[in-house]
């Protein structure tokens, strides 16, 4: 009897594995590749565990194995997104494969190859110049509302779409208000297919936990209707800042620059619940006009930040690091000390509100004189979002005002002083 039941534990076993790998049977309608052949691009808009990224990989698999894709970019944020979501994730493209048919795959050459011959490569979405050439038949691109260079990277691929009877891309986003997402929407019914969604349509295959985060963490929240309901922002009505007065001044290179400085606007706390902590990192030229050069924020650890805004420094050839010093007091210039002694520093302190800080910073934008390099989302999703009276700790954003006060508010002649080491 009890070899019976081990017997029949395992053949149920088997079968619920067996059907995990029927997605046509285990997956929502609107998972399903699209019908119809009046569209190029199927564009998923929807919240955070929808299931965008198995969508993703299952519309690979199914092209895969029908023979219609043998040459297929796979384009992520970063190289490590590629990796660790679209490739080597819980429902990325290794996982939608059955054992007995699961592809080879090579991260140091960027490649995997599946068992009918065809083969993916990787690319990022800060690295334009990796899709000048290449030639497919098929694209899968994860987050694109996130990509540095999102245009750039999207026209490159776009015109390296050609090979087979019809090339088509599938793109698996969050919802962000940039031109490129604007564009592919205004195709809806054309060219473009458009899939929408919230975090709440994949609830019976989400963790009750999970969900209960999301609600804790984000609910009646501007950023919890883009990142739960997938709803596309707009700049919030008292907002300083405008996408239209952002996107005036973006550029895609940086040109010489005179001076550089790392930003801090430190979090008191770490973990998954805790603000983020602001690092930028902006440059001016002779002209006077500056440059945001990348958004390195996150939820770090102090040991972590004070690594990433040393490492920044270095990295840039930067002039100085500048940390608010309100919350943590001399914590930051501890924590860069550890990780090296010589760094020049400045602490800075607020002796007025983010707003009366902030209104000189958005009117250099309004003259033109500030320029992002490239897309930086979350931080543009704060700048837009944000106005008297909001919840929440815009880190980001603080960081950008206390790196561009440094660089063109405050007098140069106390810009120039040399930190103590």
């Amino acid at each position: 009897m009890t070899i019976h039941r081990i017997s029949h534990g395992l053949r149920s076993l088997a079968d619920r594995k067996r059907q995990s790998y029927d997605w046509q049977r285990i997956a929502r309608p609107e998972q399903l590749w699209p019908k119809g052949n009046h569209w190029d691009t199927w564009l998923i808009l929807a919240g955070r565990g929808w299931g965008k990224t198995r969508t993703g990989a299952e519309s690979i698999r199914l092209m895969v194995e029908k023979g219609r894709a043998r040459r297929i970019a796979l384009v992520g944020r970063t190289s490590a997104d590629v990796r660790d979501v679209m490739v080597e994730g819980p429902s990325g493209i290794l996982d939608v494969f059955p054992a007995a048919t699961r592809p080879i795959y090579e991260p140091s050459k960027r490649r995997i190859t599946f068992h009918t011959g065809a083969v993916a490569i990787a690319y990022t979405g800060d690295k334009p110049d990796q899709l000048r050439g290449p030639e497919h038949d098929l694209a899968w691109c994860d987050e694109l509302a996130a990509w540095r260079h999102a245009s750039s990277v999207w026209e490159n691929l776009r015109f390296g779409l050609r090979l087979g009877h019809r090339p088509r891309a599938i793109v698996t986003t969050t919802p962000r208000p940039i031109p490129l997402i604007r564009d592919l929407l205004n195709e809806d019914g054309r060219t473009t297919h458009v899939t929408t969604g919230s975090t709440y349509d994949n609830s019976a295959n989400l963790p009750a936990t999970y969900l209960g985060r999301l609600e804790r963490t984000y609910a009646g929240t501007r950023i919890g209707r883009q990142e739960i309901e997938a709803a596309m922002l707009e700049q919030a009505a008292g907002a300083l800042w405008t996408l239209n007065r952002i996107d005036a001044g973006r550029c895609g290179e940086t040109p010489s620059l005179q001076r550089i400085v790392v930003a801090i606007d430190p979090a008191v706390t770490s973990g998954e619940t805790a603000d983020e902590t602001g690092i930028i990192v902006a440059g001016q030229c002779d002209d006077g006009h500056a440059y945001i050069l990348e958004d390195l924020s996150g939820r770090h650890s102090p040991a972590e930040w004070a690594r990433c805004a040393v490492r920044a420094f270095h990295r840039y050839g930067a002039d100085r690091i500048i940390g608010e010093a309100n919350q943590g007091g001399d914590l930051v210039e501890r924590n860069l000390r550890v990780e090296d002694r010589r760094v020049p520093y400045r602490a800075v302190r607020a002796t007025r509100g983010k707003w009366l800080r902030a209104e000189p910073i958005a009117a250099l934008y309004e003259q033109g004189r500030v320029h992002h390099v490239g897309g930086f989302p979350e931080l543009e999703d704060q700048m837009t979002g944000w106005e008297p009276g909001s919840s929440g700790s815009p880190d980001r954003l603080d960081a950008l005002v206390w790196a561009l006060t440094e660089l063109m508010v405050t007098p140069r002649s106390h810009n120039t002083q040399r930190a103590l080491w």
